[in-house]
């Protein structure tokens, strides 16, 4: 299995629904780190930290997130995945569709690093109500 093919594995099992075939390739000390800004902003290190402070909060905040991806670019230990956040706000009912690029570290056969970078105010909106808005 290519690098590349590890990370289209990860974004597969995502689109399935399936957190533990999300995980499975992750190394026991993976450093996962989401943008600035981003509501979850931060590192986290293991497999289980990402779990439930990073995808369970994302799977009970968000109606169909996911990441859409264009393209995958790499392979020898770096892959880059290009492509859209997607999904609903539960609380505020708000879609959000915005252009995102998800970097990959891989040793050997595990995904040892992860880093997000999107636009961070758009993901900002769409969690926001109305009345926030206007404040």
């Amino acid at each position: 299995m290519t690098h590349r093919d590890i990370v289209a594995a990860h974004y597969a099992a995502g689109a399935r629904g399936d957190l533990t075939g999300m995980l499975a390739d992750f190394a026991p000390d993976i450093r996962w780190t989401e943008a600035a800004g981003f509501p979850l902003a931060g590192t986290y290190t293991g497999p289980d930290e990402i779990r439930d402070r990073v995808l369970a909060v994302l799977n009970a905040e968000w109606d169909g997130f996911g990441m859409r991806v264009d393209e995958l670019v790499g392979d020898a230990g770096t892959v880059i995945a290009v492509g859209r956040y997607v999904g609903t706000h539960r609380r505020t009912g708000r879609p959000l569709d915005a252009r995102a690029v998800h970097v990959w570290r891989l040793d050997g056969e595990r995904i040892v690093g992860f880093e997000q970078i999107t636009d961070t105010v758009l993901v900002e909106r769409a969690a926001r109500g109305a009345a926030e808005d206007a404040a």
